[in-house]
């Protein structure tokens, strides 16, 4: 069974005798599943997922514009947000506060109540992380909060992002890295042991200043934020590999929400870790 970084594509369960992906219904493995967020009953190879005459099955076109939906709500809450904090420095710490708990939230409403593919969720995560993100990007940068860089700095970030994006695009369509349950497995324990670290990291940081080091823009600092980009980049390949399991499974139409939410994640951590380790350089 072939797992994925990101919560939204994980276990996607592979027919009997088939070398394809059963359809995706309800099932016990866990709610993670992009399986289950359908609420259709597991199919086996002799009954592909159709629902009717007017079924229509995800294809790629759906995948690109639901994400460049998704991802275009957040550039205009990130912009809108980021104007009102260079307005009013005082709102940058609710808004990053308040839209990074209310995107949490919406990713384990997603994730645990199986509704990965609903576009009203998914938009509200964008608006949401697009607060987070402009306020974030605007105390990352500004000399205010002891920032550097200014907009250049912003811009760098988001070119950076999506040259990492569209790169592991490149590199998953040519098949130079092939997704094996192996490769699977070792970027689910990384991205485990990140999660971890940067917990404690937070924790040792009440008691001692500047915790185990891990945010502080020292070499140790470099060093895991490079590990974090590294470990984002190849998630990419994972949720790829998802979605086309997805569209030959002839999930539904609806699914491409699943899909965008999913990639919107994993770019939101990818900016914040680039944008931290640009910070990091320019304060030197």
């Amino acid at each position: 069974m072939r797992t994925t970084s990101n919560p939204v594509f994980r276990n996607l369960p592979k027919q009997e005798g088939s070398g394809g992906y059963a359809s995706f219904g309800s099932t016990t493995a866990g709610a993670a599943q992009v399986t289950q967020q359908f609420g259709q009953p597991q199919y086996t190879q002799a009954e592909p997922y159709r629902t009717g005459p007017d079924y229509r099955s995800m294809t790629i076109d759906d995948v690109v514009t639901k994400t460049g939906v998704t991802l275009g709500v957040l550039t205009v809450s990130a912009i809108i947000s980021y104007f009102l904090v260079s307005n009013d420095a005082n709102l940058a710490t609710p808004l990053v506060i308040g839209g990074g708990l209310v995107g949490l939230v919406l990713v384990l409403v997603a994730t645990f109540g199986r509704k990965m593919d609903n576009p009203g969720i998914v938009l509200a995560y964008a608006v949401a992380e697009g607060l987070f993100l402009g306020a974030l990007s605007f105390m990352f940068t500004d000399v205010t909060f002891g920032g550097v860089g200014g907009a250049a700095l912003i811009a760098q970030a988001v070119l950076g992002t999506f040259g990492v994006f569209f790169g592991m695009l490149v590199v998953y369509k040519t098949g130079a890295i092939r997704v094996t349950p192996r490769l699977t497995r070792m970027i689910i324990g990384a991205l485990i042991g990140v999660v971890v670290l940067a917990l404690g990291n937070v924790i040792a940081s009440f008691f001692t200043e500047g915790g185990l080091g891990l945010r502080d823009g020292g070499p140790l600092a470099i060093i895991f934020s490079l590990v974090c980009i590294g470990i984002a980049a190849f998630s990419f390949l994972l949720d790829f590999d998802a979605a086309d399991q997805l569209i030959r499974a002839q999930a539904p139409e609806k699914a491409a929400w699943g899909v965008a939410f999913g990639l919107t994640v994993t770019l939101v951590w990818l900016y914040v870790e680039i944008l931290r380790l640009l910070s990091y350089f320019n304060s030197d």
